[in-house]
């Protein structure tokens, strides 16, 4: 059946009809050709993820739209799962879906673009160092609970230094301490802060170092989130305190020490033991020390005398152990004696199992049969040749009684051709001359024929 599209007039011929298919085709080849791979910014709206792995959207700005595919192979690289409403920023191909015939965009590459660069790079940092394994616990040290020296890596010229000086003259005025000047802001800053908690940890004069800086924006706290400072405080053997803003701001520095004070007066009163509580302390502790002291005594000194109250003469220890000794004595001979009684019971009873089943009386057996079975094939081979001879005579009796050698002793004989030793039935078989031979009984003749009859 002709389809009701096909055109079927004279009218069509000799023109370039598309399909629809062939149309999207081209269109798409179009399409793809013309434009290379653009940066596209928008608004995710109309986000569909099916069992396939594959992201399906819109990408739209306060005017128009475009539909979007993101394919899973692509897709698996995208760090942040996009939601719809998130602001985006792609790298994508232009390219025609055919089977629909619409216009869409291929996208090979997506980031955040809702996010400042600092914050992107924060993150992507900070994700970068977790999985690295920078910020696991089980890396963190324990702060001494009594320092001998302290260290503090900061500004010589800013007002943290004085902030913590005072706290730790507060708090316990005999620890010494150990300041490390580094520029906290600007170029360069970051390099020189790791390279000066490497020089801390290579000199190793202070029990804990106190990183610390006063509050600022994030550009100004950036030195505190780079990679390289990540690095030296997970390296550093000294336990490091973080002490980096104000209590709302977070630095990368942050994660990696093996403790965060929200300020550096924090700092100080966390690596700083209270001078007033300490001296009341030992004084408890003392007096603790010595009240268990003298109890150890007490509860020794009752252990002892009731030791020796229930210390047992050697002479009595000596025979008690004769006596046992000769207890078990006594009680491995019985053990043995019963032991061999059952094994002499067991050994009678298998020599009477072994006697009946005795070669000697199953060879007996299988002697008495094999005679029997040997008569019986002496009878049964005498039944049988008498049978066979039987036959034989029978057969040679039948034998002879179809035999042409029977035949020809009663006076009969078979003509055969000289040529091809045919048998002849026939006179019309030869013809005057031919040469014939003749079995008898006994002997043979050659003939020629010199006459025939036919009858």
């Amino acid at each position: 059946m002709q389809s009701r599209f096909q055109p079927t007039s004279d009218a069509t011929r000799g023109r370039d009809i598309y399909t629809v298919s062939r149309l999207n085709r081209e269109v798409r080849s179009i399409l793809e050709g013309s434009f290379p791979l653009i940066w596209l910014e928008g608004e995710i709206s109309n986000l569909a993820r099916p069992g396939s792995g594959h992201w399906y959207f819109t990408l739209k700005d306060e005017a128009a739209q475009v539909r979007c595919a993101m394919f899973r192979n692509r897709n698996m690289l995208v760090k942040n799962r996009p939601e719809n409403g998130m602001q985006v920023l792609v790298r994508a191909r232009i390219g025609l879906y055919e089977a629909r015939g619409e216009y869409q965009i291929i996208i090979e590459h997506m980031e955040d673009a809702g996010e400042g660069t600092l914050r992107r790079e924060f993150e992507q940092l900070k994700n970068k160092l977790q999985q690295a394994g920078l910020f696991d616990t089980e890396h963190k040290q324990n702060l001494p609970t009594l320092p001998r020296r302290i260290g503090i890596i900061t500004s010589p010229t800013g007002a943290v230094v004085h902030d913590i000086m005072t706290t730790l003259k507060r708090r316990f005025t005999g620890i010494p301490v150990v300041i490390y000047p580094v520029p906290v802001q600007g170029e360069g800053a970051a390099e020189k802060i790791a390279a000066m908690i490497r020089l801390a940890a290579r000199r190793n004069e202070c029990d804990v170092l106190l990183l610390a800086r006063g509050g600022g924006s994030l550009e100004d706290l950036w030195a505190f989130n780079k990679e390289v400072v990540a690095r030296a405080i997970f390296d550093c053997p000294i336990p490091i305190v973080s002490a980096v803003g104000h209590e709302t701001d977070v630095t990368i520095a942050d994660f990696v020490a093996d403790q965060r004070a929200p300020t550096p007066t924090a700092a100080a009163e966390l690596v700083s033991p209270d001078q007033s509580s300490s001296r009341s302390r030992l004084a408890q502790l003392g007096r603790r020390l010595q009240n268990t002291m003298q109890n150890h005594l007490l509860q020794h000194a009752q252990q002892l005398n009731n030791l020796n109250s229930r210390l047992p003469s050697p002479l009595r220890n000596i025979e008690t152990g004769l006596q046992r000794l000769d207890e078990l004595e006594y009680r491995r001979n019985q053990a043995m004696q019963h032991l061999l009684r059952h094994h002499r019971s067991h050994i009678r009873m298998l020599f009477e199992r072994l006697q009946q089943f005795s070669p000697l009386q199953r060879l007996q057996q299988f002697r008495l049969r094999n005679d029997a079975l040997g008569r019986r094939l002496t009878a049964n081979m005498k039944f049988r040749l008498q049978r066979h001879a039987q036959q034989i005579q029978h057969l040679a009796h039948s034998l002879d009684t179809v035999s042409p050698l029977a035949t020809l002793s009663r006076g009969y004989a078979i003509v055969t051709d000289e040529t091809n030793e045919r048998v002849i039935r026939s006179c019309v078989e030869v013809k005057t001359g031919d040469t014939i031979h003749i079995r008898l009984a006994k002997g043979r003749l050659t003939s020629k024929v010199t006459q025939t009859h036919d009858k």
